[in-house]
């Protein structure tokens, strides 16, 4: 049960092609927002679209496989851990980012 504690599964479509980095140690850092979209009818019985975004970041070999095979629009899931941590922008402001660190990546839809 304690795999559980943390534990994210998304499935959504790339918002964009993945931003790749690699540091000075060599390892790789994959960066990519995906879409997950739900529907539901309000109280006048119409049709509701409601679409949020995740940022998702992907370390190593999966960071590789990011790199090769996604780009903007693909339907992918992804099962990771939520993390979140603060920075100082440039401007001195604080700023806070809540992620996921994707340590697993399925490729749906059609190739």
């Amino acid at each position: 049960m304690s795999t559980l504690r943390n534990k994210v599964q998304l499935i959504g479509n790339l918002g964009n092609n993945p931003e790749i980095i690699t540091l000075e140690s060599g390892k790789k850092l994959a960066k990519f927002s995906i879409a997950t979209n739900e529907s539901y009818k309000n109280a006048q019985g119409e049709k509701v679209q409601n679409t949020e975004w995740h940022n998702v970041v992907a370390w190593n070999n999966t960071a590789e496989i990011v790199e090769k095979y996604l780009e903007k629009g693909k339907e992918i899931a992804i099962e990771g851990k939520l993390t979140s941590r603060s920075y100082d922008d440039k401007d001195g402001n604080k700023r806070y980012i809540t992620e996921i660190v994707c340590n697993e990546l399925l490729m749906l839809g059609t190739k």
